[in-house]
């Protein structure tokens, strides 16, 4: 298992650079943010070339077969690629004060220790011992339907999305599209283009609104819209192990 990496190298010193009070405040006003350049060209090619390795995934999902859209995915082995479990370990400590605030504002426990490691161990004696890391590959007319990402009862509250392929170049189409369900009000919609090596991170379940008299959970979906051409690849590093 490669849940006890420390994040060290250029992987680290990038997600370290970013403007993190900036991304907190967007993930507040939001829930997602869209980080700056995390990944080249080449460390995009290199995951998305990973999918066709049968080695280092557990299981694929065809999303028509379920209903969940059309496309594929793939989900990681707990023996991460080097890539993977490094940017997994580094944004983990950067999301972790987001996750405790979003808790006290909504009265909720914050279960999450410190360190990565000690967090999918807890979520392993709680009975979700299956990696979550997943890479996903859209082709034209290939769409992923709303949902959550929960898998349990130990969850976290952000994850992680990183673009392997060029919007414009490589594809067309293919938006992160979130709904949020407002108090008392309709529904809110928005669309992200994810570029090539960026990072959009996003709220698992649900965020606090601020109302008059203290907070409320705005529950959000999110998923992908139609692919119209070409091929969009994208990875997913989420912090919660499934059950």
């Amino acid at each position: 298992m490669k849940d006890t990496v420390t994040p060290t190298g250029h992987l680290a010193e990038q997600i370290e650079r970013q403007d993190w009070k900036a991304l907190a405040d967007e993930l507040d006003e939001l829930g997602n943010a869209l980080t700056g350049l995390l990944l080249t060209p080449g460390e995009c090619r290199e995951i998305a070339d990973l999918y066709d390795r049968e080695e280092y995934f557990r299981t694929t999902v065809d999303m028509a077969r379920h209903r969940f859209g059309s496309g594929q995915y793939r989900y990681f082995t707990h023996d991460l690629p080097e890539v993977i479990a490094q940017l997994r370990a580094a944004f983990y400590p950067k999301l972790l004060p987001v996750a405790r605030d979003w808790a006290g504002k909504l009265g909720r426990p914050a279960p999450w220790p410190d360190d990565l490691a000690t967090w999918v161990e807890m979520c392993h004696e709680a009975g979700q011992a299956r990696s979550a890391q997943i890479l996903l590959r859209y082709g034209p007319g290939d769409w992923n339907a709303l949902h959550r990402d929960v898998f349990g009862e130990m969850l976290f509250p952000l994850q992680v999305v990183i673009g392997l392929d060029a919007p414009g170049t490589d594809f067309t189409g293919g938006e992160f599209i979130m709904t949020e369900q407002r108090p008392r009000a309709q529904s809110r919609g928005s669309s992200t283009t994810v570029p090539q090596g960026h990072g959009l991170i996003f709220t698992t379940r649900d965020r606090p609104v601020a109302l008059k008299r203290g907070w409320s959970n705005g529950p959000m979906r999110h998923g992908v819209s139609m692919v119209r051409t070409g091929r969009r690849r994208t990875l997913g590093l989420v912090f919660h192990d499934a059950a």
